[in-house]
């Protein structure tokens, strides 16, 4: 037997003075009988403000779904009639939108105007941005069924909005999380910076914190930056360091400048170079690594990345040079430049020719890392030390140097 629900749609409204089946009477008298457990005050108010979903019976506990109905149906506004999926009738109440108080959906509905900052950006990513604490798929949901639109049309997800669009969003729900989240924002940092004008901003990443917020990590560089500049309209990651590489990390300042920047990483146009001390002397005619990488996740989920066979269909090619600038008594310092941009490509790369980067803590040499750290090197040394790339707005070449900080300075002076 299918249960059935009515549902608010223009120009629909439900038979008057027609005579109830059984059924729809049984459906009637369930959905009064849940009604009847809460006193009756609450009965009344909650039968104004809600319409009734049926659901199947689900080990034996009644759940009835209800869903906010408007003003407008308990002033007579016309509904219609939707097959349900049930033989049982019983009711959960759900807020139809976290947070979103009495009055009617269509008051939340939002438009905003496309700035300057995000023409060109795919729709997806301007409204995951726009719409913090909602979760990807319910961006990709609304997207999908229309309630965006741009210019009051629909739109897909890669669609490239441009400077004065309309984009109108549909009221929405975050999770408690989230809101917590917003409740409490990273709070605002500066970093040393090397470089700035009003297309981007280099800046010197501190080892230990993260470039942004993710698993495990509330907030990173770039949500600390937003809080600390609350007048800049745009600022976003051009590239990525990992949480215990220090060193150079630019930051676009606009939208055209973030594209072009992109654009040169993945054509290879850049040149980026880091500082490693690796264990072990470095063998002199061993300049370049060519070998892919795959990544994998470990039971725990933690995610590894390791070198596998030239022809192995998962593999990414990654490339890397590396040249000797200073040799100690037990480790090798060196300039280190990738070619291609894999995750963790310098630290995997080193330690399968047997040179580990000392102080890694996952894929180095552990009972070195523990004497290191008694000599004082609490952390991986691996700094981003320079970067060269054409300025996306002049054209004009660019060339930054980080120098070393100063425990990894202060280690190298120490060291025999």
């Amino acid at each position: 037997m299918a249960g059935c629900v009515w549902e608010k749609a223009a120009g629909n409204a439900p038979p008057r003075g027609a005579a109830m089946s059984h059924r729809q009477q049984a459906r009637r008298n369930a959905i009064s009988t849940c009604l009847s457990r809460f006193d009756p005050p609450a009965s009344a108010t909650l039968a104004g403000l809600y319409s009734v979903s049926v659901f199947r019976r689900a080990g034996g506990t009644l759940q009835l779904a209800a869903r906010h109905r408007p003003a407008s149906a308990a002033a007579g506004g016309s509904w219609t009639k939707l097959r349900g999926k049930s033989t049982t009738y019983s009711v959960t109440l759900v807020k139809p939108i976290i947070g979103g108080g009495g009055e009617p959906a269509s008051a939340r509905v939002r438009i905003l105007s496309v700035g300057e900052e995000s023409a060109g950006q795919r729709l997806d990513n301007f409204l995951i941005r726009h719409l913090k604490g909602v979760p990807k798929t319910h961006v990709y949901r609304i997207i999908r069924s229309g309630e965006v639109r741009v210019n009051k049309g629909r739109a897909a997800a890669d669609t490239r909005v441009a400077a004065g669009d309309q984009v109108r969003l549909p009221p929405v729900r975050t999770s408690e999380a989230a809101g917590d989240k917003l409740a409490k924002p990273a709070p605002a940092r500066e970093f040393p910076v090397i470089f700035e004008d009003d297309h981007l901003l280099a800046i010197d990443k501190p080892a230990g914190v993260a470039v942004h917020g993710g698993s495990g990590v509330s907030f990173g560089v770039i949500e600390q930056l937003r809080q600390a500049r609350p007048a800049a309209k745009f600022l976003e990651l051009v590239h990525r360091l990992d949480r215990e590489t220090s060193g150079l990390l630019l930051v676009a300042k606009r939208r055209s400048a973030l594209t072009g920047l992109q654009d040169q990483f993945r054509e290879r146009e850049t040149g980026k170079t880091y500082l490693a001390l690796a264990r072990g002397s470095w063998p002199a005619n061993k300049k370049v690594i060519d070998q892919p990488l795959h990544k994998y996740l470990l039971a725990d989920g933690e995610r590894r990345v390791k070198v596998v066979a030239k022809d192995d269909p998962d593999g990414m090619r990654a490339v890397t040079l590396v040249k000797v600038a200073e040799r100690l008594h037990d480790a090798s310092l060196l300039e280190v430049t990738i070619k291609t941009g894999r995750t963790h490509q310098i630290r995997v790369h080193l330690a399968a020719q047997g040179h580990p980067i000392v102080g890694d803590d996952k894929y180095g040499d552990f009972e070195l890392n523990r004497e290191m750290a008694r000599q004082g090197l609490k952390r991986m040394f691996l700094h981003a030390w320079r970067l060269r790339f054409t300025h996306p707005a002049t054209g004009e070449a660019i060339a930054l140097e980080c120098p070393l900080s100063a425990d990894l300075a202060g280690f190298l002076r120490r060291s025999p």
